[in-house]
């Protein structure tokens, strides 16, 4: 068996025309334009790409966007007056403060302070509670990508067994609740493996659909996994290769080789996961800039 590869990038390309659309129209029939305001706090290469390819994107849709620059060791006095700045300005619909953040700031209390309708991340505790029940919210962007990923591939959770490798509060955890509810698109019957377990194996070889989240290098291979799984890999992880100009190669979580021998279809890293996180904190800041409408 050779897994089908499902391409995130295409599937996420096709979900930034949708949102393009709904724009045009918010634009033409209610006078609004999504925005989205960034906060960037310190010099970190690797978050400075990323708030860069989410600006790239706003303007591809048709957004406005702000973006917030901080010193490293900004006070969170400061960065939370610049929260409320944004939670006040009416051009904006979207927060997002890329984390994680210098240590003498509290994240917990930064996530906080974001109104819970402007939290594009899905990461506020009133968004996480609206989740677990079920109700209408801004649900946080890896695992939602995910969920769409599955939809979109003809992979419908529905009645299968889900095995997630991982319980983070970023994806584990949310995944888990996203697909467990009794709603279209989910319905899942979901198993949590993580490191309490003595074999994560038995859990993972149980899986129809089988999410990889522990962050940790081609950790999960082919012998842990049942033939015909669906396996979608989350992890991005760096590894030494002297091959490479950069000297190091980017991986998932699963051993895609040993893998892709095993399963019906698989997520690769690059291009599987990560480019449907970008289009889900558009998709977000979209749903709260129609929420507008209703206020």
């Amino acid at each position: 068996m050779t897994a089908i590869l499902i391409d995130g990038k295409k599937i996420s390309e096709e979900i930034k025309r949708e949102i393009k659309l709904e724009t045009q129209k918010l634009k033409e029939e209610h006078g609004i334009i999504p925005g989205l305001a960034f906060i960037l706090v310190g010099e970190d290469p690797g978050s400075q790409s990323y708030v860069k390819m989410k600006g790239k994107g706003c303007d591809e849709m048709g957004f406005y966007s702000i973006t917030e620059k901080l010193p490293a060791d900004v006070s969170e006095e400061k960065v939370l007056q610049l929260i409320n700045q944004f939670n006040l300005d009416p051009k904006i619909h979207g927060i997002l403060m890329q984390l994680p953040l210098p240590k003498h700031i509290n994240e917990d209390k930064i996530i906080s302070a974001i109104d819970y309708r402007k939290d594009v991340d899905g990461f506020h505790p009133i968004n996480i509670g609206r989740m677990v029940i079920g109700l209408p919210c801004m649900k946080p962007c890896t695992p939602a990508g995910i969920q769409e990923l599955l939809i979109r591939s003809g992979n419908d959770p529905a009645g299968k067994h889900v095995v997630i490798v991982g319980r983070s509060n970023i994806v584990g955890k949310p995944i888990a609740n996203i697909l467990l509810q009794k709603q279209k698109g989910a319905n899942a019957i979901v198993t949590i493996a993580h490191t309490g377990a003595k074999d994560i194996a038995y859990y993972s070889k149980q899986a129809d659909i089988l999410i990889a989240a522990m962050g940790k290098a081609e950790c999960i291979t082919g012998d842990m996994m049942k033939s015909g799984a669906v396996v979608i890999d989350v992890g991005i992880n760096r590894v030494e290769d002297i091959s490479t100009k950069s000297g190091y190669r980017i991986v998932g979580d699963v051993h895609l080789e040993s893998a892709s021998k095993v399963a019906s279809a698989i997520t690769p890293v690059p291009g599987g996961v990560g480019p449907m996180t970008i289009a889900m904190v558009l998709r977000n800041t979209l749903f709260g800039a129609r929420n507008k409408i209703y206020k």
